[in-house]
């Protein structure tokens, strides 16, 4: 298995295909979006390839050089429970060596099932992804702060890069309504919207 980028069809293909099925409408980046970003040079939208098959997604979310945000990461329905997820995390740190590679996953004290949200946790800490010191708050969801390095990174450098991804791609009053970074969890999260708002 190899972990490439695929091609805009390919791209196409996945999003409408495996991304749909994977992450809530809210959730998920418009396609155009995504492509405007890739285009940009913002954005490598990873695969996983089995042969031609392509069994997996791992996008990222550029920051500065060797920062980015794990923006995306599934396995097509037809090949779960198979390792592909751990697969996908290990040929990433390959790819991307001495990239900080950061992510959000959602936090299980407001999720609307927690205990997936503790499972997704779990997975992650399985795959060598460690808890940083802060939460995130982005379109209403409350988020645990994770990432991926093969050193310890201080939170402060952490949170500052990625703050850096959402205050690049967005308005600021756009930021100022949707996103918090950090977030306090004792505090409730926002009204939940849509991605593009």
């Amino acid at each position: 298995m190899e972990l490439r980028i695929p091609s805009l069809e390919q791209l196409k293909t996945v999003y409408n295909s495996d991304m749909k099925d994977a992450f809530p409408a809210a959730e998920l980046k418009p396609l155009r979006a995504i492509e405007t970003m890739w285009r940009e040079g913002r954005y490598r939208p990873y695969c996983l390839f089995d042969g031609d098959d392509i069994v997996g997604e791992c996008f990222l979310w550029l920051g500065h050089p060797g920062w980015a945000l794990l923006d995306y990461l599934c396995v097509s329905r037809r090949a779960r429970n198979a390792g592909l997820g751990a697969a996908i995390l290990a040929k990433l740190r390959e790819t991307e060596p001495g990239t900080v590679v950061f992510g959000e996953a959602e936090a299980p004290e407001h999720a609307p099932d927690p205990a997936m949200a503790r499972r997704r946790l779990g997975f992650y800490a399985r795959n060598g992804l460690r808890a940083a010191g802060y939460d995130t708050e982005v379109f209403g969801i409350h988020y645990k702060t994770l990432y991926l390095a093969d050193r310890p990174v201080e939170d402060g450098a952490l949170m500052a890069e990625h703050d850096f991804v959402y205050r690049s791609s967005f308005s600021s009053e756009k930021y100022a309504k949707y996103v918090r970074i950090p977030f306090d969890p004792a505090q409730a999260p926002g009204e939940q919207v849509a991605w593009d708002q």
